[in-house]
């Protein structure tokens, strides 16, 4: 999952993209409104968390706005508690509404639910033999353990959330990495090709030649 951060306090914004890159989430963070608005016109987010209070704009503008690429959800971040801010935001087009000071274990488990909505997934992930804990960062196939480092597990979270559809390396790249992230698809050939061996044999993740690859749903 790809998430865009937008936070005008540096050390805040700091401390909750570290934190959730250590969750194998690929973050962008913007100070700006001007950044984020830059950001959300080219890249294609899962998620963009959102402050409202920007030193250039106010960040529900960009909730509102139907001209960017608009993540599939929007989780507003902010100091304003008051029942008409939330439900402003809430109206405006946010999918939550997280008042600041906040606990970080509640942000993660708002972002994973709202990673859920309206894919049908519980809180844990199971495509075939593949079962995958969000919470625990554990993976199974047919019962046996898989250990996985951070990057494979978020690239394995993310063909569970898409099983049977063919995903093409930049798809994956836009996703799964972020703008820290080697811009050479390459990359992803790499890490793939270490969670395949891991997955073991048949393999699970096939190859669609000049296309992509897909997660294959088995029984």
């Amino acid at each position: 999952m790809r998430i865009l951060l937008v936070e005008d306090d540096a050390e805040l914004a700091a401390i909750v993209a570290l934190g959730l890159r250590n969750e194998s989430y690929a973050v962008d963070v913007a100070g700006t409104y001007a950044r984020a608005e830059e950001l959300l016109t080219t890249v294609d987010y899962d998620v963009a968390c959102v402050d409202l209070g920007l030193p250039d704009g106010d960040g529900l503008d960009l909730v509102r706005r139907s001209d960017l690429r608009r993540p599939r959800r929007f989780l507003v971040l902010t100091a304003r508690d008051a029942v008409a801010d939330r439900v402003g935001g809430l109206d405006a087009g946010a999918d939550d509404y997280l008042v600041k000071p906040f606990h970080f274990a509640e942000l993660l488990a708002r972002l994973r639910a709202l990673s859920r909505r309206g894919d049908g997934h519980g809180t844990m992930l199971t495509v075939g033999e593949l079962t995958l804990d969000p919470v625990t960062h554990r993976t199974w196939r047919s019962g046996a353990p898989v250990e996985l480092t951070s990057r494979e597990f978020a690239l394995l979270r993310y063909f569970m959330h898409h099983p049977g559809q063919v995903l093409s390396a930049e798809t994956l790249l836009e996703h799964v990495w972020d703008a820290h992230a080697n811009p050479f698809t390459a990359s992803v050939r790499v890490i793939l090709s270490r969670l395949r061996r891991k997955l073991g044999d048949p393999p699970l993740i096939a190859t669609v030649t000049a296309v992509g690859y897909r997660l294959e749903v088995t029984a």
